[in-house]
């Protein structure tokens, strides 16, 4: 159709990259996605390749979202990209990677800088400007283990990027970061109105080496010659500047006004709870949102699909081989397993804390654990303890935000996790609260074509946006077995409590060993 507008949300997440082509109304036009992985050299280390695993699967899923359209490049009016969040990429004078980028909060290896920066600016100080302790969330510290292990890289950065920013350098070759991201996983490095903040930069980086803040929505430059001929977009197309990809599935579940929540069931669990001030609570985090005047309190764990493969992987590698042979899925064979077994798992409880944990409890030295075997006991029961445990850890939060007393009026859950209806049907029992899917469930990507929208100013605002967004499928808890997961959830609660120093300890062996 002569004169038509369409617009491109991408999003690249930890084993995933997925990308959506919109018409002017907001509806999807077609979809695409790849998978990729995720380097593991050592524990609590994990990398991506920027350029074999983000570029290239940019590149890869812009020319099938075209290829699949057929649409004319030139209708394109704008792009928006999003990406995993709080990494850390140091690259040289001519925008090229000097390392694999250190990947967010699941990357604790920095635990030793966040002490360091603690000594160093105090507890109080460090609680006045994150509300929490530093952690393996924060990119200053990251920044800090660079200089301290590898001074050589160190010495080379122009500039240390995060994912989304080093995306869009590729696309338009400006340097910029979304005031989200650089006022939370930056923090403190900018000040509000975009300028480095000299007091607490000082020994980690200077201002020419920050990307230029600014607003999401806000253009961040035109697709460049090089960047069109390897993408298949037109040369001069805008593109925003983009941000994070929990900022961005936010928005595209209609998270945009205080008490709208959004779970987000990944390869890991990321929430937010858009709110209308700051709640200051060390085990959570929070931020300005991307919607102005709003805020956020925002959680993180470490294992959610990460855990169910895993479990598929360790437990279920017959139900993979059969899959791979052209039989049913392996996460379907699972489900009619989970089906068999009664709330409770019969007795087990996991821990899922197989990778450290973020929030609530802001630990890198917790550790996985599967309590209350007996010879009865089979691996569904295992199986079916691991969903609930992820269960359980997002509970966690939500007694915490009871704690507070924040409002929340709207709870969407969004990611690879809401494939599994029988998991979201579990999680509104632990909860014991009504959740609902979005009608577009392909996640931040279409957050990302949105906000592409309101930066051409196709729409005006988010409000405006939200009106495009539809709900579709509803859980109501079975109540009953509400109560009778929170027995459980209490073991499960104590587990950690009087296993924690154990976990510490079992990691001081490791290290001994490994000398």
């Amino acid at each position: 159709m002569m004169g038509s507008k369409y617009f491109v949300g991408i999003d690249v997440g930890t084993n995933e990259t997925k990308g959506i082509l919109i018409n002017e109304a907001g509806q999807e036009v077609t979809a695409a996605s790849t998978t990729h992985g995720v380097e593991n050299p050592k524990p609590n280390y994990f990398e991506h390749d920027a350029d074999e695993v983000w570029y290239k699967d940019i590149c890869m899923i812009s020319h099938k979202l075209l290829d699949q359209s057929k649409i004319n490049p030139e209708d394109i009016k704008c792009i928006g990209i999003s990406a995993l969040s709080s990494d850390c990429l140091p690259v040289d004078l001519h925008g090229k990677p000097l390392r694999k980028a250190i990947l967010y909060g699941i990357d604790a290896r920095a635990i030793s800088e966040c002490q360091e920066l603690t000594e160093k600016w105090g507890e109080d100080k460090v609680l006045e400007l994150f509300g929490r302790p530093l952690g393996s969330s924060d990119v200053v510290p990251k920044i800090l283990w660079i200089k301290n292990n590898e001074p050589e890289v160190y010495n080379k950065t122009h500039k240390f990027l995060t994912a989304s920013s080093y995306i869009t350098y590729k696309l338009t070759g400006n340097y910029t970061i979304d005031n989200f991201l650089g006022l939370a996983s930056f923090n403190p490095l900018y000040n509000r109105d975009g300028s480095m903040n000299e007091q607490y930069a000082e020994g980690i980086c200077t201002g020419s080496q920050l990307a230029e803040l600014k607003k999401t929505t806000d253009i961040a430059g035109y697709m460049t010659k090089e960047a069109a001929k390897e993408t298949g977009f037109a040369e001069g197309t805008a593109v925003i500047t983009g941000g994070d990809d929990s900022g961005a599935e936010a928005i595209s579940s209609g998270v945009m006004t205080p008490g709208d929540m959004l779970i987000q069931m990944g390869s890991t669990v990321y929430m937010i709870l858009c709110t209308d001030k700051i709640y200051d609570d060390s085990r959570l985090w929070r931020e300005e949102f991307i919607v102005p005047n709003t805020y956020d309190v925002s959680a993180g764990t470490n294992t959610s699909g990460a855990l169910t493969k895993w479990i598929r992987d360790t437990l279920y590698p017959d139900k993979v081989q059969e899959q791979n042979l052209g039989g049913i899925n392996a996460y379907q064979a699972m489900m009619e397993d989970l089906r068999e077994v009664s709330v409770g798992s019969e007795g087990i409880v996991v821990l899922p804390y197989f990778a450290g944990e973020r929030t609530p409890i802001n630990d890198a030295h917790a550790k996985g654990m599967i309590f209350g075997l007996n010879l009865a006991h089979t691996r569904k029961h295992i199986m079916r303890a691991a969903y609930e445990s992820v269960c359980y850890s997002i509970k966690h939060h939500f007694e915490i935000f009871k704690e507070l007393r924040i409002p929340i009026h709207q709870i969407m859950v969004t990611g690879g996790g809401t494939k599994n209806k029988y998991w979201i049907q579990m999680l509104s029992d632990v909860l014991g609260l009504q959740l609902q899917t979005p009608s577009v469930t392909i996640g931040a990507s279409y957050g990302d074509a949105l906000m592409a929208m309101i930066g051409v100013n196709h729409i005006k605002d988010f409000p405006e946006a939200k009106k495009l967004i539809g709900v579709g499928k509803v859980y109501d808890p079975n109540l009953e077995n509400t109560r009778q997961y929170e027995p459980y959830y209490n073991v499960y609660i104590e587990l950690y409590k009087q296993n924690k120093d154990l976990m510490v300890m079992m990691d001081q062996i490791y290290e001994h060993y490994q000398k």
